[in-house]
């Protein structure tokens, strides 16, 4: 019922730029070679929203990250960071053969909750979404990822072009996990794992872009604006749940 809501609710403004998204994807990748188990993801519904995170349709990944005049749809995105008992954080390097922004360094977890089941039902289906990734992109457990202890804090707002094709648009929420997790990267998804102590992130940073790596755009972002207070009170992170504000970052 929630999903055909909001589909009914969907303005032929979005329609219109998801097609216009489509059309020119086909056109722009006709020879281009992606990674069949990535292009085989493109499919999946994921959720649009306007400004102020009402839901207003769906679109398939493939048609949410086509630029298409400098920007592509907004749609509901996640960031999970997870801690261990001695606070350090556990960042990856995406593949190499990630469709956008391959071979970043960035957050434990970020993906998509998609238009089916629970996963559009605002923060409890966002931590379903995040339980659900973390474990095909990790191996980690789903015991482990228990969406009881994920604890929400905010939103952010962002666009962020990967290359001429394909870009990120997304309403992020913020999800943070404390605890001791068992990861198996999957190949296809994470080339790197790295635990990184509070202290010890300027240094890492510097390192990755001294040596030719970058970082992801909304890790860049959190990391320089929000991550540092936060990571400095993760024993009392609950002060920071923010229902209200949604950050924009340009």
């Amino acid at each position: 019922m929630l999903i055909e809501k909001c589909l009914r609710r969907a303005p032929n403004l979005v329609k219109q730029a998801v097609q216009r998204s489509s059309r020119s994807l086909s056109q722009s990748t006709a020879s281009s070679k992606l990674d069949p188990v990535q292009e085989s993801l493109l499919q999946e519904p994921c959720i649009l929203v306007d400004e102020k995170d009402n839901i207003i349709g769906q679109a398939s990944k493939r048609e949410c990250h086509a630029t298409v005049n400098g920007t592509s749809p907004l749609h509901r995105a996640f960031s999970l960071f997870i801690f261990n008992d001695n606070g350090e954080l556990l960042l990856q390097r995406r593949s190499d053969s990630k469709i956008t922004f391959p071979g970043m360094w960035t957050n434990t977890c970020c993906s998509h909750p998609l238009m089916q089941g629970q996963e559009p039902d605002g923060i409890a289906g966002v931590k379903l979404a995040a339980q659900r990734r973390t474990t095909i992109e990790l191996g980690i457990p789903e015991e482990q990822l228990q969406t009881s202890k994920m604890q929400y804090l905010t939103r952010i707002l962002y666009y962020a072009p990967s290359n001429g094709e394909w870009g990120e648009h997304e309403l992020d929420y913020i999800l943070f996990l404390r605890g001791q997790v068992d990861a198996l990267p999957n190949p296809e998804e994470v080339s790197h794992v790295e635990w990184v102590a509070r202290d010890n992130l300027p240094e890492f940073i510097q390192h990755v872009k001294s040596t030719g790596g970058k970082l992801t755009p909304w890790f860049s972002l959190i990391s320089q604006h929000l991550l540092p207070e936060w990571w400095k009170n993760l024993d009392h992170i609950h002060k920071f749940e923010d229902h209200n504000t949604i950050h924009k970052f340009s």
